[in-house]
């Protein structure tokens, strides 16, 4: 008969990023457990397209995922986007993110944002011990947000955004305590721009910092367990410079640490001790969890070093028309080995955005990845210029 363990090791199987060479990575392999990681998917084509960066590029309609306090530079008075992300399609072909953004600027300080995701997790169908089916379902997990971004100064800006979470990951016989998850979060975030001069060329300096998915933890059995959200530290810094009036090049880097505890036990081990710290990890409070999560892990500092994602990026825009897009986002052997280059092209035409950005493996030990052939696509209005608004979206005011 179906059981509450099996489904979560079938949702832990196909939710998972890491790739399938596990088996080369030792006893050193830790990742960090946490819920509902369709909050740390990034959904849109343009910063998926420069390797998964985003917190300190230049404004645009999808920022309210990778940094709202951007907003308030937009010239644009208000704009919305569609991305859709056909998620893991090396080893599943049901399995969609599809995302909704939209903001609008209440004046030259004030702007307010919203966004809604919905991650469906495809068809699940459950067979009892002499293999006649017994039910299917349709596990999902959605959000939605709203964000208030307000101009500090001409140059820093900051913007805070609330969140609902709910996961319902499948359904149960016999009344096993299985429950459907809800949780509740905020993100704090800062974006600065600085006018620059480079080598007699004008351009824009740009640092960002976001701390997203900070709330409660959530549960699946009806609070015998509480897990962590996946609370994740982002910062990075941006440099886009104007070689003439046609064409605009930028390169990007963004370092990312999620703020959730080290594991401290191997989850293979039954062992009374792995057991009684594997229950002390999860009963641990969150804001506490998340200071401790930058000196806790078991190897030190060095460990706690592997725990970060780099990801690079460059873009090259011609007459704020056509962008071409390169970037690559790393992250050590031990904590998931997710290795791998993107590349997205973007065309703008009047109101209308339109970006595409594809993840393709990097090296033999990465030929595996789930995330290999992974296309994002997106498509942005830019509503102030249909309403008579105050021209395109670029970082220059």
């Amino acid at each position: 008969m179906y059981t509450q363990k099996v489904l979560y090791t079938l949702l832990g199987l196909t939710l998972s990023s890491v790739t399938f060479a596990a088996d080369d990575l030792g006893s050193d392999y830790n990742p960090i457990p946490s819920s509902v990681q369709m909050l740390n998917i990034a959904p849109e084509a343009r910063g998926t397209g420069m390797g998964d960066v985003g917190v300190a590029t230049t404004p645009d309609i999808n920022s309210q995922y990778w940094n709202p306090a951007k907003y308030i530079r937009m010239q644009s008075m208000a704009g919305a986007s569609v991305n859709v992300t056909p998620w893991l399609r090396n080893i599943i072909s049901d399995i969609n993110l599809f995302t909704m953004f939209g903001y609008y600027k209440l004046n030259q300080r004030n702007a307010v944002s919203a966004g809604i995701r919905y991650f469906s997790l495809g068809d699940l169908v459950f067979y009892n011990d002499d293999g006649v089916e017994e039910g299917s379902y349709k596990p999902n997990e959605f959000s939605i947000d709203g964000a208030y971004t307000l101009a500090l100064s001409d140059r820093l800006s900051g913007a805070i955004s609330m969140r609902f979470i709910h996961s319902d990951l499948g359904f149960s016989y016999n009344d096993d305590g299985y429950s459907k998850g809800n949780a509740f979060a905020a993100d704090v975030a800062f974006y600065y721009r600085r006018p620059i001069k480079l080598a007699g060329y004008k351009g824009d300096l740009m640092f960002g910092v976001n701390l997203s998915n900070i709330g409660t933890k959530i549960t699946y059995d009806n609070g015998t367990t509480n897990e962590y959200l996946p609370a994740n530290f982002r910062l990075g810094g941006g440099l886009w410079v104007d070689f003439d009036e046609y064409n605009r090049i930028g390169l990007a880097l963004d370092f990312n640490k999620l703020m959730v505890p080290t594991p401290n036990y191997r989850s293979d081990s039954d062992t009374e001790s792995s057991l009684n710290r594997r229950q002390a990890y999860y009963d641990k409070s969150v804001i506490g969890s998340i200071f401790r999560s930058f000196t806790d892990a078991p190897g030190g500092f060095k460990e706690e070093m592997k725990e970060v994602d780099i990801c690079v990026g460059a873009e090259y825009t011609y007459k704020s028309m056509f962008s071409a897009r390169l970037g690559y986002h790393n992250n050590p052997p031990d904590k998931g080995n997710l290795k791998y280059m993107s590349a997205g092209v973007g065309v703008r035409y009047q109101m209308l955005d339109v970006n595409a950005s594809y993840i393709f493996a990097v090296g033999n030990a990465n030929r595996n990845t789930a995330l290999a052939n992974t296309i994002r696509i997106s498509l942005g209005f830019d509503i102030g210029m249909v309403a008579g608004g105050r021209g395109r979206s670029t970082v220059r005011k």
